[in-house]
């Protein structure tokens, strides 16, 4: 490391203790504010760069000064004052190490954790406001979602089994995570911002955790207002709450196959952006700015994963089988019959299958945007179904124009993709 580039490090590391430090000293704080931080992270910094050519003790006297300088400051208090927390004092400790970290770690490393200390730091009334607001049910819902990725994923054989070998557990359970991840990060959102910021808020994060939900309850609402104009807000609400399925669907090629994805990401960007001049052109017809999308349900029950477990198995297995003994024909069918009621078994089952190399990135893609526009047909008879004749009327339109489109994108896009690399 040549003299610029210590110097470059170090001015780095002071910048990060003048930013802890300036959210503290606006914070109040009586131990320590701009100046000491700055302080600290440069006492890190050369603590680190000793530390090179001496030894670890010097990272350890120096941490040992930093926590006898947070005692020091507890004591000399204003007794009238008295401590809410030992804050700072985390603080203190975790720039000392930001220092100690940029001069021995990778750089980017260091401004990460200092950013990410200062923004912690300024959330603060966010952050307990978050809290306070959770429910018992709320907290379940995450603690479920820990335990399904910190407890039981990394226990679960990876090792594929079962019939046509194409059944790996751990892979298996993975696919449930991402899955209970994405619909739990919409609930959280939801949670947030309430259920009445708006009709396009509302019928995003309901299809973040569930388009199909999300259908079901605008229309029920509009069976239950009545009128011309509840139908408009539902219609507009189904359609947008469907766009979030492009953009989900994207994801998780992307998480299962970084290498399909490269190869059906302009496609499915394309339907997408058809897709929201569709939702666009709804919700500017509805002329209406609020609904209450009512209570999500809680994406992380136990039932709900191991159904969404099942499913992906059964879909995987079928998906196979059919490749194996019927040919692509085999695969779509199960694809058409998979995307009724769900989109995600069926796009994370055959990204795996192209990612191994078992299905070609045309067929994976023919495969999903059959599913899409079954899951598309579905939702419209839902709709019908549930919330009347007048919303049915204004939701086929938008239907057939996403058909359209899909089929269109399967007849001319979807045959030049070809094979793609095995991953």
């Amino acid at each position: 490391m040549d003299t610029a580039e210590i110097f470059a490090r170090l001015g780095t590391t002071l910048g990060l203790g003048l930013l802890v430090g300036l959210q503290r000293e606006r914070a109040g704080s009586g131990i320590a504010g701009i100046r000491t931080f700055a302080l600290i992270a440069l006492i890190g910094g050369v603590a680190g760069l000793l530390s090179l050519d001496l030894g670890g003790w010097v990272i350890a006297a120096g941490l040992v000064g930093v926590a006898a300088l947070a005692l020091v400051g507890n004591l000399q208090r204003d007794p009238a004052n008295p401590p809410g927390g030992v804050t700072t004092e985390a603080a203190m400790l975790l720039v000392f190490c930001v220092g100690v970290a940029a001069l021995r770690e990778p750089l980017g490393v260091a401004v990460a954790v200092g950013a990410a200390c200062a923004v912690l730091l300024h959330l603060k009334e966010p952050l307990h406001g978050f809290v306070r607001g959770l429910s018992e049910h709320d907290v379940r819902a995450i603690m479920v979602f820990a335990a399904i990725s910190l407890v039981v994923l990394p226990i679960v054989p990876d090792r594929t089994m079962g019939p046509l070998g194409v059944l790996n557990p751990h892979h298996l359970w993975l696919m449930v995570v991402l899955v209970v991840g994405i619909s739990l990060a919409g609930y959280v959102a939801y949670r947030v911002l309430g259920s009445r910021r708006g009709t396009a808020v509302a019928a995003l994060l309901g299809g973040l955790v569930s388009s199909t939900a999300t259908t079901a309850a605008f229309a029920r609402r509009a069976r239950s207002a009545g009128g011309p104009d509840a139908a408009g807000i539902a219609a507009a609400a189904v359609l947008l709450s469907s766009l979030v399925v492009y953009a989900r669907v994207m994801v998780e090629i992307y998480v299962v196959s970084p290498a399909l994805f490269e190869h059906l990401w302009p496609p499915l960007a394309a339907l997408m952006g058809l897709a929201t001049l569709c939702a666009g052109a709804a919700l500017f017809a509805s002329r209406r700015h609020s609904a209450d999308l009512g209570d999500i349900k809680n994406p992380t029950e136990l039932k709900g994963a191991l159904f969404f477990a099942g499913l992906y198995a059964l879909v995987l297995l079928a998906t196979a089988a059919a490749q194996r003994w019927v040919g692509d024909a085999g695969v779509y069918a199960v694809a058409g019959v998979s995307g009724l009621t769900d989109m995600d078994a069926i796009t994370l089952s055959t990204a795996a299958m192209a990612r191994d190399g078992a299905l070609e990135a045309g067929q994976t893609g023919t495969a999903i945007l059959i599913a899409l526009i079954a899951n598309t047909a579905f939702k419209t008879a839902l709709a019908g179904a549930l919330g009347g004749r007048d919303l049915l009327h204004r939701l086929v339109p938008y239907a057939f124009i996403t058909a359209a489109g899909a089929s269109a994108v399967i007849a001319w896009w979807m045959p030049g993709l070809g094979a793609m690399p095995t991953e």
